[in-house]
């Protein structure tokens, strides 16, 4: 059986003990709509429900459904209008299409009618309020929805083909980066040639591209690209990932001009711990215990930096690596790049808690077998931060003429998506694997 077909299985078969646990009949999944600006007529970038591409590689599909029912092949209604204004959708084709039962419709209204014998049944309809027809209507049960979130957290061998070769699709995209860096190129060049190199566009990007110069790599979302480059090149942050059948990869490096020798060690320091913090990914480790070893990781490199002068035990128990390192050590990722059930307590819901005082922390869940996270620890020179940091009483205990110093750099995050192995085996690290090949 192929990968695909496995895949589909498994999800049939998640699929009807969910409905029987939740005493549901069926379950119809919508792709979504294009949605619009306020008062304009052009779409946004349409983002299909997650749960629908689970099914079937189809993300750029809106009006379309699924309807699952025990014992009967997936029903998939695809919207293909007869239209001369924008390109549709090409014919179906595919592995899937055979696994399924396939009905064509040219009007998004059409669903109704083609789905009715389904919609008379106690269905769970998941999907957004606006993909709602005659007899359609999303409920989106909690109850249902906590068992296929729980589910979807361990990927299949599928899936996993996917996100592999989504690194190996974002590996040649950071070379290029890292080299138009080195030419002393704009943050907005830069991306341009990201995206020739993973002939991806803005439009199909799982996330928008962060590419920081300098101060800007103290930013942790920055938003812009300058389309001027800085007058002294320093640093490069580029956290940039890419997207095959919808499943996302999510990549940060940090480089470093030459000639800039401190910040090249503090960039070297943090890479060998981040390798150390990726092998703590093993099966039945909290992932709570990982981000916690990140901070002590942050506090070692700041004291072998001399950029803080406590030992590690103290510097993490008084939050000091906090203003350094103020994000969480990484997330789930699959189907959307912060995939879904990551604070979950159970297959049955719940709240898993962060760690008090750590609010930005994405994933609080043991590891599964299975289970594709990041590991992305950073340390950085954020003016906000250090701000409140030298107006503490630790503030005797910092070296602030090397916080000067090293602020031109802006800040370092070193990212890889790593797959949890069975059995406590090491993890299979997806981005190195990538990197090696690329």
């Amino acid at each position: 059986m192929s990968l695909y077909l496995d895949h589909l299985a498994t999800l049939q078969r998640q699929a009807e003990a969910a409905l029987e646990r939740t005493g549901f009949d069926a379950l119809l999944i919508a792709s979504g709509t294009e949605k619009y600006a306020f008062l304009d007529d052009r779409p946004y970038l349409f983002q299909a429900n997650p749960h629908f591409k689970h099914w079937l590689p189809l993300t750029e599909h809106p009006n379309s459904w699924l309807a699952v029912q025990p014992g009967r092949k997936p029903r998939v209604v695809y919207y293909q209008p007869d239209d001369y204004w924008h390109v549709p959708p090409s014919a179906p084709s595919g592995e899937w299409v055979d696994a399924v039962e396939l009905v064509i419709i040219r009007e998004p209204e059409d669903a109704a009618r083609e789905l009715a014998d389904v919609a008379k049944l106690r269905a769970a309809i998941l999907g957004e309020a606006d993909s709602a027809l005659p007899g359609l209507t999303p409920n989106n049960p909690e109850v249902l929805l906590n068992l296929l979130h729980w589910a979807r957290g361990v990927k299949t061998p599928y899936e996993l083909a996917q996100m592999r070769a989504a690194q190996r699709r974002a590996a040649p995209g950071h070379a290029a980066a890292r080299a138009a860096f080195l030419r002393g190129e704009s943050e907005a060049a830069i991306h341009r040639a990201y995206l020739v190199a993973t002939s991806h566009t803005d439009r199909d990007l799982p996330y928008t591209n962060i590419i920081g110069l300098n101060e800007h790599a103290a930013v942790l979302h920055y938003q812009y690209q300058d389309e001027r480059p800085p007058t002294e090149m320093r640093s490069f942050l580029i956290d940039a990932g890419a997207q095959v059948n919808g499943y996302a990869s999510d990549i940060t490096r940090t480089w470093v001009a030459p000639g800039h020798d401190e910040f090249a060690a503090l960039v070297a320091a943090m890479e060998v711990e981040q390798l150390g913090l990726v092998d703590e990914v093993r099966e039945g480790v909290d992932y709570r215990d990982i981000h916690l070893s990140a901070h002590r990781r942050a506090a070692r490199v700041l004291r072998g930096a001399g950029i803080v002068r406590m030992s590690e035990e103290a510097m993490v128990e008084a939050g000091v690596t906090k203003p350094f390192f103020p994000h969480g050590i990484g997330h789930l990722l699959g189907l959307q790049v912060h995939d879904i059930g990551g604070f979950m307590a159970s297959e049955t819901g719940g709240v898993a808690d962060k760690p008090e005082g750590h609010r930005y922390l994405r994933l609080t869940r043991p590891l599964l077998a299975g289970m594709v996270v990041t590991i992305e620890p950073g340390l950085y020179f954020i003016p906000t931060l250090l701000r409140e940091l030298r107006a503490s009483r630790h503030a005797a205990d910092v070296d602030w003429s090397a916080v000067e110093r090293l602020s031109r750099y802006g800040g370092i995050r070193i990212e890889d998506d790593v797959a949890c192995r069975a059995g406590g085996g090491a993890p299979e690290n997806l981005t190195r694997d990538a990197f090696a090949v690329a």
